[in-house]
Order: structure tokens, then C-alpha cells, then sequence
């Protein structure tokens, strides 16, 4: 594990020219973007004054415990901040909780999570990596596995690690303190999650942490160990909680109110027209590369009523698209919304879906049965439902009776909602 004298770096006064300063300056601005806090503010700027001087960049470190295998846009305000300091020059390092990932983080439960097995937590590892790569340049990220220093770890390293700080200190965590007091269970197990991502940031001795609101406790931690083991201590930067698609609750797949980056161009396009407007340039200062001169020129041209709000969300929703999928189908996926929501027409590129025709008594199926065999819903109660809140349509015809029977025939088309199409093929 690598030593470095308390301090003695960050003590170090650096004399930069003029245009060094506004180097610094210029770095300090585009890292503020859309953060919640920096602690401590004069650490970072230090160390940015030491990159400038030197040319060592800074060690950025997120931690992550891969405990689901699909990211949303929420998870990605973290990665936006992370291709910044990458693009600005420095290294990132991007740690998997392969080891904390077995324990599970109860940060804003009130109960212990399940433990994850081995095999969970690496293919969940493995599928982060590939969406990280949508956001980072993963060629020139840093890939680090916690069980490799945590693993080794002797009874007699555990207790001294443990010996580091105290049980009030970790009752001030939200999660616990709330538990705690009102009589709900808190594992011992549970007191070491923060204990060993905080030992992550000794071991790979990093300058800068990220996390969002609900991490601060874990990213302080970080710095309290890095000084009781006589290291220079990280920098934390947390980050804010994305609403979602409801504009009120925490971006979450459990909630529906999510946008995917793995989701098909045409549905996160669709899906980010459903933003609320006043959460557009919140999501535009979050989750975009936008620069932030165009930012600044975006919110005054909104409070002036010079740009549109329309106009504005579309941009957004494009940009979205690009930034997962390419410009092509960007360019497509506006094209279809343009064509099926503004101009009200079919979309050019229906899936064509086969079915049997002598499946079918009379050549005749009901609506419900057809939706859940054109694989529009995920099950028959969701079809039910689509139908009773008059989201299906067939041939255009609202259909809102979930007894109804369709005459099935070549060409035959079968929408869900406003971006789920389908045409039917008998054979």
C-alpha cells in the first residue's frame, strides 16, 4: 500500500503564471457544475494548483457494489461528473464493490439488504462496465475489485481497522440513526460497510470521491481513515439525486419512472418529452455534455420565452439519444417522434410479428390474448390494463373493452400506449 507524508503535499505552495491560474479556475468551474458540495473547497483547489505545476493528474475514485445489472439516466449524474474530470486530464478509478458487494449498503433502508452471491455480484460487475461505457472512455479507466485488499484482511487487520473510529460515530449515519431509533435491527456486519469503502480509499490512495447526497457519510469516512493511516486525504464531491420521468420521486426502476440507457432510441426520446419542464435543465446540467456556455445561453433564452420549452425538451431528448446510441439514431429517433406525435402518423418501421392463423378459433382472437402474443405488455393483467386506460389502439380504432375480439389479417396494426407498435403477419 502506498505511504504519503499527512499533508506534507497539500502543504506545498505552488507559484503558477497567469495563465496556470486560469487553468485552475477553469477546471474549479466546470467540476462545480451541478454538485452539492465540496469538502473541503480549498483541498481541491490545491490540488488542481499541484496538477497544473506538475502535470500528476488527480486520482478520482467511484465506488460502486454492483447490485443491479441495468443502469438509468439517475445513476449517470455520477459518470457525467467522472467524464469531466476525465476529459480535464485526470485518472479514474473505478472501483467494484465485489466484497462490499456481498454485505450490501443499507443506505436509505430501513433493513438489511440480501447478501449477493459471488456469481451475482460479478455479472452485475461485468454488464456496469459495459453501460459505464456509454458515458466514460472505459480504455482509459482504471478497474479495481475491493476483495482484493479486503479479502486477505486477518481478524487481528479487521479489528484494528474497527478500532478506528466508534460506535457514535456510526449511529450519526442517517440510515442507522433512524433504525436505531426506532427499534429496528442493525446488524454488527452492517457497521463495517463504511469501514471498508473508506479502507478502499487508503488503498488506492485517491485524491477525489464521488458519491451522491445519501453517500456522504461513507464518503467522509474516506477521509477519516486516509488520516488515521497517514495518508493525504481525499477530497468528497457529492452529487444530487435525480427526480424522475413523475418529477417528484427518486429516479428508480421500481417507481416506472425511469429512462434507461439500454432502453431503444425512439423510447428514451419518447420517454424524455415526458420530462417535466421544470426539471429540463436540471437534466441538462446533470446528465448531458453540454457546454456551459450553451447551458447559460439555453437558461436565459427559456426565462426570456426566446426558446421554447418544446424545443428545448426536444433538444434534450436528442441529446440523450446521441449520447447512448450515436447520432444516427438520434437523428432516427427524432424523425419518428416527429412523424407520430407532432404529425400524428404511423411510423414508417413496424415491427413485423408472425403468428399462426390456425391458432386462432374463427380467425378471431381477443384483444387482451393478442396483446400478450405480440409481446406488447409483459403480461395479460398489464394488457388488461392498457386496454381499461384507453391506451390501445388497433388499425388506429381506440379499443376499451377488455373483452373485445379482433379479426386478425395480414397488416394489421396493434399500438400500446404512444411508442409501441406492432404489425401482424399470419402464417
Amino acid at each position: 500500500m502506498e505511504t504519503i507524508d499527512t499533508g506534507e503535499q497539500l502543504q506545498k505552495q505552488y507559484k503558477l503564471n497567469e495563465e496556470q491560474q486560469r487553468e485552475v479556475e477553469r477546471q474549479l468551474a466546470v467540476i462545480r457544475r451541478g454538485v452539492v458540495e465540496i469538502v473541503p473547497e480549498d483541498e481541491l483547489r490545491h490540488k488542481l494548483e499541484r496538477f497544473v505545476a506538475t502535470g500528476q493528474p488527480l486520482k478520482i475514485k467511484l465506488g460502486l457494489d454492483p447490485s443491479a445489472p441495468d443502469i438509468h439516466v439517475g445513476h449517470t449524474v455520477v459518470l457525467q461528473k467522472l467524464r469531466q474530470f476525465q476529459e480535464l486530464g485526470h485518472t479514474i478509478q473505478l472501483l467494484i464493490g465485489d466484497f462490499t458487494g456481498r454485505i450490501g449498503d443499507p443506505t436509505g433502508k430501513s433493513e438489511t439488504r440480501k447478501q449477493l452471491t459471488e456469481e451475482q455480484v460479478g455479472e452485475n460487475a461485468k454488464s456496469y462496465i459495459e453501460q459505464f461505457g456509454k458515458v466514460l472512455d472505459t480504455a482509459k479507466v482504471e478497474v479495481y475489485y475491493n476483495s482484493s485488499w479486503l479479502a486477505p484482511l486477518t481478524f487481528a487487520d479487521v479489528v484494528q481497522l474497527a478500532a478506528k473510529t466508534t460506535v457514535a460515530r456510526m449511529l450519526e449515519r442517517d440510515d442507522f440513526e433512524k433504525r436505531y431509533a426506532s427499534g429496528l435491527p442493525i446488524s454488527i456486519h452492517e457497521f463495517f460497510y463504511p469501514l471498508m469503502q473508506g479502507y478502499d480509499s487508503v488503498a488506492l490512495a485517491c485524491d477525489v470521491e464521488l458519491g451522491g447526497t445519501d453517500q456522504k457519510f461513507n464518503l467522509l469516512m474516506g477521509r477519516h481513515l486516509q488520516k488515521e493511516y497517514d495518508h493525504e486525504q481525499q477530497v468528497i464531491i457529492t452529487m444530487p439525486l435525480l427526480e424522475g420521468l413523475d418529477g417528484v420521486q427518486k429516479m428508480s426502476k421500481s417507481l416506472g419512472n425511469y429512462i434507461g440507457v439500454n432502453e431503444a432510441p425512439s423510447e428514451i426520446y419518447g420517454k424524455t418529452m415526458s420530462v417535466p419542464d421544470e426539471l429540463m435543465l436540471k437534466y441538462y446540467e446533470l446528465v448531458t455534455d453540454l457546454p456551459l456556455d450553451e447551458l447559460e445561453r439555453l437558461k436565459s433564452g427559456l426565462a426570456e420565452g426566446s426558446i421554447h420549452p418544446r424545443d428545448a425538451k426536444m433538444r434534450l431528448a436528442k441529446t440523450l439519444v446521441r449520447l447512448y446510441h450515436g447520432e444516427q439514431e438520434a437523428e432516427a429517433a427524432e424523425h419518428h417522434f416527429k412523424t407520430v406525435f407532432q404529425q400524428r402518423a404511423l411510423p414508417t418501421d413496424i415491427p413485423e410479428v408472425t403468428l399462426q392463423a390456425d391458432s386462432y378459433l374463427d380467425g378471431e382472437a381477443g384483444i387482451v390474448n393478442l396483446l400478450f402474443e405480440l409481446k406488447l405488455v409483459g403480461s395479460k393483467g398489464e394488457a388488461r390494463r392498457m386496454v381499461q386506460q384507453g391506451a390501445v389502439k388497433v388499425n388506429q380504432e381506440k379499443v376499451d373493452d377488455v373483452e373485445q375480439v379482433i379479426r386478425l389479417q395480414d397488416g394489421l396494426i396493434v399500438q400500446v400506449g404512444k411508442r409501441k407498435f406492432a404489425k401482424l403477419k399470419l402464417s
